[in-house]
């Protein structure tokens, strides 16, 4: 009788990565979504969001537009919308600010700002389809806007060349602060992060806001690790984005960026999904397929944890499969270093009880050890990814 191989639930396609959120808001959402795809996250929040109730910026643009109503209002983002609604309702000029709105020319930079406009009873005018910043300020440039004045709801940063253009069309411009942006209070988690970055121990970065980006580089900077964080993102840490704008600081400094054709953040962890196969390495070894992940191993599609040690051994062996390493060579990979060769031969035990499969790591006898590469191995197996470069 023919045993039946007991059918193996699928590998969550981020389990075996570490995912950095360094969103301040919906950052659980985000953290959810990876999380249910299999990632370890790392939540290390680049700014915090001043609570608009107590922005005093806020409040003065509000009573200034209550004052002098504008002709055209910029409505960017549907919750910076709503909350400036209800911030001005707990200052008391709720009503002031809607009556003062509904006497201009409502603009909504997409739908979700359309909906926040309709359901604070006000009336759109128009919309562009592409949801760009960059197409709202060609309508009103084309359809003028001298002597104009005109309220822009910022969307947590500042908007210095919609402002700029509009101001030297003749327009006088209100800038509305909604969901302004500032360094967190506790920068040590952020450290951290930047630290695990250059570490190795991140396998990609998510950003949903330039500030965000922007902060991340400037406290680095701060720390002198600007240069190092820099070629960390350049070449080993994926930097996924939730839109252009948000790469733009990135992109600034020659970082490659991933983002998703819409700027949502199930479209950006979809992204990433897809992504993911770059930061992964397959190797066929000793009759196997071996696929190294962040701080995971794939043994023939079954994913087996590997402490750190194991996985600094492992990243050591697989930059050159099938070639004998030194324990010297491999002792100084260790974490802590040390001059103990034995270290290293209990770490390979270690290794080779984690893989499941001790044949994976030969004993090269008075030399090393070695990936026992199988080089005349036939295409990568159904689910699994023919992988390029250098590997992890």
């Amino acid at each position: 009788m023919i045993a039946v191989q007991p059918t193996r639930d699928p590998v969550p396609p981020l389990a075996g990565f570490t995912i950095a959120v360094t969103a301040a808001r919906r950052a659980d959402e985000l953290t959810a979504l990876l999380e249910r795809r299999g990632a370890v996250v790392l939540h290390a929040p680049a700014l915090r969001i001043v609570p608009l109730p107590d922005d005093a910026e806020l409040e003065a643009a509000t009573r200034s537009l209550v004052a002098a109503p504008p002709d055209l209002a910029v409505a960017t983002t549907g919750i910076g919308f709503r909350g400036w609604v209800e911030a001005a309702e707990g200052w008391g000029l709720g009503e002031s600010l809607l009556d003062a709105l509904r006497k201009a020319t409502v603009l909504c930079r997409g739908p979700k700002a359309r909906g926040a406009v309709r359901a604070s009873g006000l009336v759109d005018a128009w919309s562009p389809p592409s949801e760009s910043s960059a197409e709202v300020l060609e309508h009103l440039l084309e359809r003028g806007v001298e002597g104009c004045r005109i309220a822009v709801q910022l969307h947590g940063e500042p908007l210095p060349d919609m402002v700029e253009a509009l101001e030297c069309a003749g327009a006088e411009v209100v800038q509305v602060p909604v969901y302004r942006w500032v360094p967190p209070v506790d920068i040590a988690p952020l450290d951290r992060l930047t630290d695990a970055v250059l570490a190795g121990g991140v396998d990609a970065v998510t950003f949903t806001s330039a500030p965000a980006a922007a902060s991340m580089l400037a406290r680095a900077a701060v720390r002198g690790l600007d240069a190092s964080l820099v070629e960390a993102l350049r070449r080993s840490v994926l930097a996924v984005c939730v839109g252009p704008v948000t790469a733009a600081p990135l992109q600034a400094h020659d970082i490659p960026t991933v983002q998703p054709s819409r700027s949502r953040l199930g479209a950006m962890v979809r992204t990433l999904e897809a992504e993911a196969p770059r930061l992964a390495r397959q190797l066929p070894v000793a009759g196997h397929w071996l696929e190294l992940r962040g701080h995971a191993v794939l043994v023939d599609g079954e994913l087996r944890a590997v402490p750190p040690t194991g996985m600094a051994l492992l990243r050591v062996l697989a930059r050159r499969p099938g070639r004998v390493v030194t324990r010297a060579e491999l002792l100084r990979a260790l974490p802590g270093g040390g001059d103990d060769e034995h270290a290293v031969e209990m770490a390979v035990a270690r290794l080779r009880a984690s893989l499941g499969r001790p044949r994976l790591v030969q004993t090269v006898v008075k030399r090393g050890y070695r990936l026992a590469l199988d080089p005349g191995a036939g295409p990568v197996p159904v689910g699994g990814h023919c992988m390029s470069g250098d590997g992890p």
